[in-house]
């Protein structure tokens, strides 16, 4: 008895030390999940990495160790493997290990991204991967296939070209998927409208052993719900399936149905607040899913129970990581004596001396710093912070009398300075010290005393702040005026700059210009100020975007006429004034007034006729960074993109010449105090330039930065709650209740180690928001890339190399040997044969813009090898064929009377397309059809409904003879637009607008209502970015918001699953027929 005692005390301590060592703990945040065939254990993805525990829960034994990212696990038949996958070899690809563990094997090669979808009883692994479309299929190029490949890792088969998100398959070989109609997150909840996931079956033949989805088979939808259909799962009889659905109207809950019949369906779970995910099933009915964070079990007739797990795990991740930055500076400031530089390294206030690279960190926070102005003395640097979930400005100032430097010193001082609980940012202290300009709530202009006092508002409810920083101000050298972004009465798209004087707090507007103003500067000591504008640049044919011109205004006639004296003009004005040592003298006197500690005297600026006094600097207009005016007027500094880069240039004012001064520089130029330097951030440092071009240098840094990455998750999360609170285009953020979801998703914080994982749980509760133009995204780059050789290959060859089904134009084979043709045969690449059955994509891995040797065999003997530098991408080449494909099926069915353009996104690019073509090659045609299909949009719908709804009232016939129509460039004859449910953003907001104003009919299927313009703001790691819905369309004809309002074709077609496989555009057909219509008026 006792002996056994001491047994188990032994044991109990083993565990305690083990649950010690190893990190005991409870999961919290389960997401992709399996349960086994035969129903007793589950797989599941946390933090990273898989781990299976037993069905009715316990401890959890960990399979997978690496460090890379592993998920998607799913069981082999025997319930012996596990499916999963990783990217451990930097793209993400599928894996097969044991259950117990071991050393995965790998099964996919190809270096883009394979998302796992299903494992069949015969070893089929199906997955879902962007690699190659079949010839015949119809749809739009750029999403995944449908392919499989086994356990041994052979060479992938594609199953179907049509993009598929879920499958399950029984048996008998019924095939139940997921459709993809079109772009919209994925864990975007409540929203009814076309885009929305749907349920088909799917019978048809495997000839030859081959799993296929193709046009010889049935589809049937299943589905009939307006919302979310999702995840379908076969039960064991074969016949019931289950799937996710929001139809109850509350939560994503799970339903039975049955292919028998389809239209009855039953309520299984009756979540009312969090969606459930990832649905599997055993063959013994069980049901596993993960609900909030946890997993569950269901069978059948029964309640969930949640799955209670424990998992031992060493903690990979670090607390702090320490890191040297020495590049990519956002903001800098220059201390008024100009030894020292501020600056804010990722989202960091630091400080370094201006000649050696000691750098002090300011700010040590896993939150956020923005924007940095030093106090007049140098001891104090004044900048944004968020903390404790709240914009506001922040002061750090020396302790010690005898620190002269921050660099050097070792204790600060810091302190909120603007008022407790108000946002602001943007701090600009005032040139004789005695004032704060900040911007608060966003778009109000305010200044604040530097030794405490009231806030004082100056501009407010004018201005709209679209992304954090884009309202813009400048004190003036006297501290008694600021320039301002000026956005009154709807000037969003073309701001003005107002003039605001702080004693009267007078506003006026400067430029009053119908065109876009902006970066102004105070120049010749607050006499002039000189700016950018849009005025006389060439602008984008369609869409926003301008080239621009530095201009200057001239607030005092004298320093006008000044400014544009020539040489001799110079020599006069100095024999007029006198002597030189007269001049001398008065120079001597002039510098100490300068130095004098009086505040100047307030500046009279003369705005009267100011218009008059305004004048173009640049010769010729160009795609601009930023600029400066020397204190004198003769230099303008400016950057401008010259041919592959942005190059820092000067004009010399008096002689009109022009010269770089130094190539690959962008960013904001910096002034010191005195006007004599320059300062420009660049990624590897700060240039610093004499004014007078005497001497430049870089001044380098290396700032130590202590990387927080748990505290960093929280601090974006609890900063994307916020922005999407202050910033969304509702202020009742559609009725969700935004602190309960807080609540709730940041309690999966600290069980989150990645930003995979953090991703999705940012796009879960932005999600919650049922808003188009939101989620986030995890920006990974694997750094691989697959070579393409601009072929479409015969996926029905099993003999040895590729065969070549169709040879794309202008694609990097035909370039390379014109005379290759469908039927020759790829036998070897870079010397390494291609077996039949093997994976290939190896061999092409990494060699797109590299020299490739190709051997080809012509009608499948004579061998020819050749040179060939395969491209990065052949995107370019298969959306080209899609188009001549169209045009040539409307040639075909119109006999040439109906033209055809498809308008490939909303920008300047594709309207200069639509015009072309439309204007040029289908002058003569009848009627036009505008296709925006597969339009993720931009900002193009005024400029089109514009150039559609053209009317012709003259034609210009010298002697009888037709030579033109006016208007001459728009569109005058019947049009039709098509769309579908993939039209998104500004390809919501044209076919609203052609419609609304009755230009002609829509075509197709509907469209959501996603018409609202997105800031998607990147974070400051780099690689995360979110996106919040802001600006809201309001159609005024309706009187509601067009999001969230699905906007209805005049003809409705359908372009069904079996006609996009055969190779038909049904919707395209109707579109063409209903133009003959037109023409034959």
């Amino acid at each position: 008895m006792t002996y056994m005692k001491r047994i188990l005390t032994l044991a109990l301590a083993i565990s305690l030390s083990a649950g010690f060592l190893c990190g005991q703990e409870t999961p919290e945040w389960i997401r992709k999940n399996s349960i086994s065939p035969d129903g007793s254990k589950i797989a599941f993805s946390y933090k990273g990495d898989i781990f299976v525990v037993p069905s009715t829960g316990g401890r959890a034994l960990q399979i997978t160790t690496n460090n890379a990212y592993d998920s998607e696990p799913m069981w082999t038949s025997d319930s012996k493997n596990i499916v999963f996958t990783s990217y451990r070899e930097k793209s993400k690809d599928i894996f097969i290990t044991s259950c117990e563990g071991g050393t995965p094997k790998r099964l996919t090669f190809h270096p883009g991204h394979e998302t796992l979808r299903a494992v069949l009883p015969d070893g089929k692994i199906i997955f879902s991967a962007n690699i190659q479309q079949d010839v015949t299929f119809d749809g739009f190029p750029g999403e995944a296939q449908l392919y499989y490949t086994d356990t041994e890792g052979s060479r992938p088969v594609r199953i179907t070209s049509l993009p598929i998100s879920e499958i399950s398959i029984n048996k008998k070989g019924d095939i139940l998927y997921e459709d993809w109609k079109g772009y919209e997150d994925q864990f975007r909840k409540h929203h009814t409208s076309a885009v929305t996931r749907d349920i088909w079956l799917y019978r048809g033949n495997s000839a030859g052993g081959k799993l296929s989805i193709n046009a010889e088979g049935t589809f049937k939808k299943l589905s009939d719900y307006a919302g979310e259909d999702r995840n379908p799962v076969f039960g064991p009889d074969g016949d019931t399936f289950y799937y996710l659905s929001e139809r109850d109207g509350k939560a994503m809950n799970i339903y039975r149905s049955s292919i028998s019949a389809p239209e009855k369906s039953v309520q299984l779970t009756f979540e009312t607040r969090n969606p459930v995910r990832y649905l599997s099933v055993a063959d013994n009915g069980t049901l596993t899913y993960s609900y909030n964070g946890s997993l569950y079990t269901l069978k059948e007739g029964g309640k969930s129970e949640k799955v209670a797990i424990s998992v031992y795990s060493d903690q990979d991740e670090r607390d702090i990581e320490r890191l040297t930055l020495s590049g990519g500076a956002s903001a800098i400031a220059v201390s008024p004596d100009q030894k020292e530089v501020a600056l804010v390294i990722r989202g960091d206030v630091f400080v370094t001396s201006a000649d050696y690279k000691t750098t002090k960190r300011i700010t040590n926070t896993a939150a956020q710093e923005r924007g940095v102005s030093f106090s007049e003395d140098g001891r104090t640097i004044y900048y944004a912070a968020e903390r404790d979930g709240n914009w506001g400005i922040w002061r750090t100032s020396l302790v010690n009398k005898e620190d002269k430097r921050f660099a050097y010193a070792t204790e600060f001082k810091e302190e909120l300075f603007s008022d407790k609980g108000e946002t602001c940012f943007q701090p600009q202290v005032s040139p004789d010290g005695k004032y704060v300009a900040y911007l608060r709530d966003r778009t109000e202009l305010v200044i604040k005393p530097t030794k405490g006092g009231k806030t004082i508002s100056l501009l407010k409810g004018v201005n709209y702040s679209y992304a954090d920083g884009d309202i813009s101000f400048e004190w003036s050298p006297d501290s008694h005026y600021l320039l301002s972004t000026y956005e009154a009465e709807g000037r969003w798209n073309n701001c003005d700059i107002a003039l605001i004087d702080i004693d009267t707090k007078e506003v006026t507007d400067l430029t009053e210009s119908g065109y876009n103003d902006g970066a102004f500067r105070w120049a010749l000591g607050g006499k002039a100020m000189v700016w950018q504008s849009d005025k006389d640049g060439y602008r984008s044919h369609g869409s926003w975007g301008a080239e621009t011109d530095i201009y200057i205004m001239f607030f005092d006639a004298k320093a006008m006429t000044e400014f544009f004296r020539d040489k001799e003009d110079d020599e006069i004005a100095k024999l007029m004034a006198g002597e030189d040592k007269k001049a001398k003298k008065e120079e001597k006197a002039e510098k100490k007034d300068s130095t004098d500690k009086k505040k100047p005297a307030k500046l009279k600026l003369d705005l009267e006729n100011r218009a008059d006094r305004t004048f173009r600097l640049t010769r010729f207009s160009g795609r601009l960074g930023d600029h400066y005016l020397s204190k004198d007027g003769k230099k303008l500094f400016y950057e401008v993109r010259l041919e592959s880069s942005y190059d820092l240039c000067v004009r010399d004012m008096k002689e009109g010449n022009v010269k770089v001064l130094k190539k690959g520089v962008m960013g904001n130029i910096i002034p010191s105090s005195d006007e004599s330097y320059i300062y420009i951030p660049s990624a590897v440092g700060i240039s610093r330039m004499s004014v007078s071009g005497s001497e430049g240098k870089t001044i380098t840094y290396s700032g130590e930065y202590e990387f927080k990455p748990k505290a960093e998750r929280e601090y974006i999360f609890d900063h994307m709650w916020k922005q999407v609170k202050e910033k969304f285009y509702d202020p009742e953020l559609h009725g969700v209740d935004w602190e309960y979801y807080k609540e709730n998703y940041s309690q999966f914080l600290p069980y989150i180690n990645n930003n995979f994982d953090f991703q999705e749980l940012m796009s879960e509760i932005l999600g919650e928001l049922n808003a188009s133009h939101t989620g986030a995204r995890f920006q990974y780059r694997s750094g691989l890339n697959m070579g393409n050789l601009g072929v479409l290959y015969d996926e029905d060859y099993e003999g040895d190399g590729l065969k070549i089904k169709e040879v794309l134009p202008d694609g990097a084979l035909s370039l390379a040997y014109p005379e290759i043709k469908e039927g020759d045969i790829i036998a070897s690449i870079d010397g390494k044969e291609i077996k039949a059955g093997k994976d290939w994509y190896q061999l092409l891995t990494g060699r797109a813009g590299k020299k490739t040797a190709i051997v080809i065999k012509k009608g499948g003997k004579k061998e020819q090898e050749i040179f060939v530098e395969p491209a990065f991408t052949d995107y370019k080449l298969m959306y080209n064929r899609w188009v001549k494909q169209r045009e040539a099926k409307v040639k075909e069915i119109s006999g040439g009377k109906v033209g055809y353009v498809h308008v490939e996104g909303m920008n300047s690019p594709s309207y200069r397309e639509v015009y072309s073509k439309a204007l040029g090659k289908y002058r003569t045609a009848d009627a036009l059809v505008v296709d925006t299909r597969h339009n993720g949009g931009g900002w193009l719908h005024d400029d089109l409904v514009t150039f559609l709804s053209g009317k012709a009232y003259v034609n210009y016939q010298p002697r009888g003879q037709y030579i033109g129509t006016d208007p001459y460039s728009k569109w005058v004859k019947p049009s039709c637009v098509l769309v579908c449910e993939d039209n998104y953003s500004d390809a919501c907001g044209f076919p609203y607008a052609y419609q609304s104003l009755g230009i002609g009919k829509l075509v197709g299927t509907p469209v959501a209502g996603t018409m609202t313009a997105v800031w998607w703001e990147t974070q400051i790691n780099g690689n995360i970015v979110f996106g919040i819905p802001q600006v809201g369309s309001w159609c005024i004809k309706e009187g509601h918001y067009n999001e969230n309002h699905q906007v209805e074709p005049d003809i409705l077609v359908y372009n069904d699953p079996a006609s996009v496989l055969r190779g038909e555009d049904k919707q395209l057909e109707t579109a063409v027929k209903e133009m003959m219509k037109t023409s034959e008026k």
